[in-house]
């Protein structure tokens, strides 16, 4: 019969020691971190479900971070928009309130209010974040819109919109205020009115009617376009009338309406019947001329400044701004191109033709692309910048011809231009698409919270533990291994004397 050696079951007794050992090691790790393991390796055949998940995790943290930092953006945007709104409730409510015409020796409320109101407007269209302009598309590193005192007077070699407007105004009006006719009489009984040349200034002679007895009138015909009226089969009657139209800079129209009376003198918008044709016709020359200086000091004043408006701002470094091709300027019959080196640009920032909201744009959902961009020179805002800087720029003195008239055309004009025409973008269109873009961040955040809380439950399964069959497998553990451990010692101890006793 073979006898086994003592020392060789020892050593297997001790083997198993070790191995119970670290096995309660492993078992004790466990309970204490939560986890089946500090490797992949030790998770077995889940360890490639373990890290897929864990990878879609990281994914899902990146989409909410960059998610989040499109958010931040889009607040401070937004904060900037909502404050430009109420810089133009409170400019339209100050030409509410008031006319534009200054006192002696000053300029008027309300151009006064609409200066700080495009300084704040300046302001907000530089706003940054994180060293990033918001307002620049996709230019994020410098200011994309000139301060508010260079935007109206310039710079020294500049010229500002200030500059713009007073060039425009001698074009369109001319040197005698006329608006760029020519009232003639080729007879004593006949009336010529003619645009002094083919050019884009001044009034535009659109159509004439007339009810008036014994008149012929013809026109407008011909380039430059004239009319005709001659009253040389007779004069016409009390009550009857002459309506001459005219098509403005900004393409905005006017008229004058010239009534017969009897009266002399004749009231406003009227003309005395003489005794002959030719004496009525010499009056009938007076009182158009009269009252075409008067639209011309009012209407077509307010039109040439706000045409002014329209090509300095609708300009940016790669579409320079349009200017009067002068000196001399009242005389002059074309436009040119402005250039960096002599004319403010007043917007710098990203200029591309794709859509503005692309200029920015967060990957925020494997499939969801969320834009929010946005360039100071869309037309919502340039319309903002564009009215409250014509309204600073345009000076009525208390000695201005027809200032309360000239007042109220301008701002009507701008009050149109900053509620937004139909089928134009307006500041809340802005607003609209920057919300929007926030919503759907929100839903995809939201989703993913969903999605984390789903792999984490399922990551858990695979990498945690159950505390209580832990618990119950340390206990039977510690059980066998002291139970190991005492027959270990008992072998141990074991000697040919003991065996004998």
């Amino acid at each position: 019969m073979t006898v086994a050696s003592i020392n060789g079951r020892s050593t297997q007794m001790l083997q198993s020691l070790v191995s119970l050992r670290a096995q309660l090691d492993d078992l004790t790790q466990q309970i204490s971190t939560g986890k089946k393991s500090d490797t992949f390796a030790g998770l077995g055949v889940q360890r490639g479900v373990s890290i897929t998940l864990r990878s879609q995790l990281s994914a899902i943290e990146s989409y909410d971070a960059t998610g989040q930092t499109a958010t931040t953006r889009i607040n401070l945007a937004q904060t900037a928009l909502s404050s430009m709104a109420k810089v133009v409730s409170n400019t339209k409510s100050a030409m509410f309130q008031a006319t534009n015409v200054a006192g002696v020796g000053g300029a008027s409320q309300v151009q006064t209010t609409a200066k700080y109101s495009l300084d704040e407007l300046s302001g907000l269209l530089n706003t940054q974040v994180g060293g990033r302009y918001v307002f620049g598309g996709r230019q994020t590193d410098s200011a994309p819109v000139e301060s508010a005192d260079h935007i109206l007077n310039g710079d020294g070699t500049r010229a500002g919109l200030v500059q713009i407007i007073s060039e425009r105004r001698q074009a369109d009006l001319g040197s005698d205020g006329l608006g760029r006719l020519d009232i003639t009489n080729p007879t004593l009984s006949s009336l010529n009115v003619a645009e002094d040349a083919v050019s884009p200034f001044g009034f535009k002679l659109a159509s004439v009617s007339s009810n008036l007895t014994n008149a012929v009138v013809n026109g407008p015909t011909g380039s430059p376009a004239s009319l005709d009226i001659n009253l040389g089969s007779g004069n016409p009657n009390e009550g009857e009338s002459l309506t001459v139209r005219f098509t403005m800079p900004d393409g905005t129209t006017g008229s004058v309406t010239l009534t017969a009376t009897t009266d002399s003198p004749a009231g406003p918008n009227q003309f005395t019947i003489g005794t002959l044709p030719s004496d009525t016709t010499a009056n009938l020359t007076t009182a158009l001329t009269s009252a075409i200086e008067t639209l011309g000091s009012t209407a077509l004043t307010a039109a040439s400044a706000v045409q002014a408006s329209n090509e300095f701002f609708d300009a940016d470094a790669s579409n320079p701004p349009v200017r009067v091709d002068g000196p001399p300027f009242d005389t002059a019959t074309a436009t040119r191109t402005g250039s960096s080196a002599d004319t403010v640009i007043w917007y710098t920032g990203d200029a591309g033709s794709d859509p503005a909201r692309q200029t920015a744009t967060a990957l925020v959902d494997p499939s969801l692309s969320v834009g929010y961009g946005v360039r100071a020179n869309e037309q919502g805002l340039r319309a903002v910048m564009q009215n409250v800087a014509t309204l600073a720029a345009v000076t009525i003195s208390s000695t201005t011809p027809n200032g309360v008239d000239l007042s109220q055309e301008l701002n009507a004009r701008l009050t149109e231009g900053l509620n937004g025409r139909p089928g134009e973008q307006t500041l809340s269109d802005v607003t609209t698409d920057l919300a929007t873009a926030q919503v759907s961040i929100n839903a995809a955040k939201s989703r993913h919270t969903q999605q984390n809380t789903t792999l984490q439950e399922f990551l858990t399964q695979i990498e945690g533990v159950n505390d209580t069959e832990v618990g119950a497998e340390i206990l039977a553990l510690q059980t066998r291994l002291q139970a190991s451990m005492q027959v270990t010692s008992m072998v141990y101890q074991m000697s040919l004397v003991n065996y004998l006793n």
